[in-house]
């Protein structure tokens, strides 16, 4: 099982996800998002899963500050500049993704490793 992490080493749901995979001895790679933004192929797999305007975090400190709220932009091309617009974190299991906190889905693919 290859298990991906994608946040910031600040963010609290990423520091819980990376808890709870280390807890049961699997070692996820971490992605820090502050020191290098995702990759346009990474966002292509990702978005295979999720739809784009999911992974966009509206409420967060970054678009505010961005104030992308009433401008016209494309998606794709402000995550690839500012990975620090997506809602975190993003773990990924080979093809399955998921946004956010969500230990009852990782404990499924855990079950079925």
């Amino acid at each position: 099982m290859t298990i991906q992490i994608f946040g910031t080493q600040k963010d609290n749901d990423t520091k819980k996800a990376l808890r709870f995979f280390q807890e049961r001895n699997i070692k996820p790679h971490f992605r820090d998002l502050r020191e290098k933004n995702i990759s346009k192929g990474e966002l292509d797999n990702i978005s295979q899963v999720i739809p784009l305007e999911e992974l966009i975090d509206v409420n967060g400190k970054q678009f505010q500050k961005r104030n992308l709220l009433y401008m016209r932009y494309d998606l794709e091309t402000e995550l690839l500049e500012d990975s620090q617009l997506i809602k975190m974190p993003i773990v990924r299991n080979g093809r399955q993704v998921t946004i956010g906190y969500k230990p009852e889905i990782w404990k499924k693919w855990i079950e079925s490793k």
